[in-house]
């Protein structure tokens, strides 16, 4: 059983602001020696602020609150459209939903005059193995968090443990603050964070990373700057639990899980219809027998649980790019048209029983 909380709303912080105005009235003394027709039409047709009815001052202050939050919705409906985007993950999803409404929950309660505490940044904790989408996800964060105002900036600053940590002791220092300064305003996404962590289970060479950790920390409570320390779930734990100081300044975590060969199979799908110009695979096409289930079995049938839970994402962009190699390879000179172009089932088959050679070999 984990002991980590997943969900704090009440420790994130939001962009809802209410504007209240309030209406100057000049009192009844102001009438005592005034024409009452004058005045009667002052009050049709005057324009001065300090004459305005106090419903009408209400009426704009009301319309301008729905404004915000029709905006704030916006922006979480864009929030949502961009993780429906992602295969799979769909717990993850909903965790994600729930955490971002709390951002702007908590911000209406604030405008009520609720007292809710000091804000703190919504620090994280990414659960789980490469290729799960842990670094698109972060990527996402950062276009919501800074259109709601909790960022300055949707920068996503990637580090590891080489780019923080020196040759020795001290050196580290300038390092990790330099990458800070980097991230400032947006997020700092340390990939592998528990390298940085000693614990009674890691030798010396771990304890490099402890001035890097301790320079990061410092500005949890009070920097313009999100922090997700992302990495292996039990290392991730282990590394946690060791460092309460770590654990009382990160109460999000979200756990990121292996993709089902269903959902490789639907990640193949989109990469080939949706290409990325600089991709390998641009102007390359499937054939029509490589239908989505068709696909999903050549995964099944052809790698182990461990490899796709080594890989995830990982998996089909070298299945794809092995397929191009094969197809380049049974193709001849005498070859024209869609041939060319044309990644076959047979092809796909090829490519992942070659990846799992590979790893095979790898893992030896």
């Amino acid at each position: 059983m984990t002991p980590f909380k997943y969900l704090r709303a009440e420790d994130t912080t939001g962009a809802i602001t209410v504007i209240n105005r309030t209406n100057n009235s000049t009192g009844p003394a102001a009438y005592a020696n005034a024409d009452p027709v004058n005045e009667s039409n002052k009050k049709r047709g005057s324009s001065e602020p300090n004459q305005k009815p106090v419903d009408q001052v209400n009426k704009k202050s009301c319309s301008e609150a729905k404004n915000d939050v029709s905006k704030i919705k916006g922006k979480l409906d864009e929030f949502e459209d961009q993780l429906s985007k992602i295969v799979g993950l769909d717990d993850l999803k909903l965790q994600f939903k729930t955490w971002a409404k709390g951002i702007v929950m908590d911000d209406k309660r604030r405008a009520m005059g609720t007292n809710l505490g000091p804000r703190k940044q919504p620090h994280m904790v990414f659960l789980g193995n490469p290729g799960t989408g842990k670094t698109m996800v972060a990527r996402i964060l950062g276009k919501l968090l800074q259109s709601i105002g909790v960022l300055s900036s949707d920068k996503v600053i990637e580090v590891q443990r080489t780019d923080l940590v020196g040759e020795y002791i001290g050196q580290k220092g300038p390092k990790t603050r330099k990458k800070i300064v980097e991230a400032m305003g947006g997020i700092l996404f340390v990939d592998e964070a528990y390298q940085l962590v000693p614990t009674q289970r890691t030798g010396n060479y771990k304890d490099f990373g402890v001035e890097a950790l301790e320079e990061i920390m410092s500005v949890l409570e009070d920097g313009d700057i999100v922090v997700i320390f992302a990495g292996y779930t039990e290392p991730m734990k282990l590394a946690l639990s060791s460092n309460q100081g770590l654990c009382r300044r990160v109460t999000n975590f979200f756990q990121f899980d292996d993709f089902t060969c269903k959902d490789l199979a639907q990640m193949l799908m989109l990469k080939m219809t949706k290409q990325d110009e600089r991709s390998r695979l641009y102007g390359f096409k499937l054939h029509p027998s490589c239908t989505c289930d068709a696909v999903l079995q050549v995964i099944q049938n052809n790698s182990t649980e461990q490899l796709r839970s080594k890989m995830n994402g990982g998996l089909v962009d070298h299945m794809l790019n092995n397929a191009r190699e094969n197809l380049d390879s049974r193709l001849n000179l005498d070859s024209i048209g869609d041939e060319l172009l044309t990644i076959t089932l047979s092809d796909l088959e090829a490519g992942i029983t070659m990846l799992s050679k590979r790893a095979n070999v790898d893992s030896k």
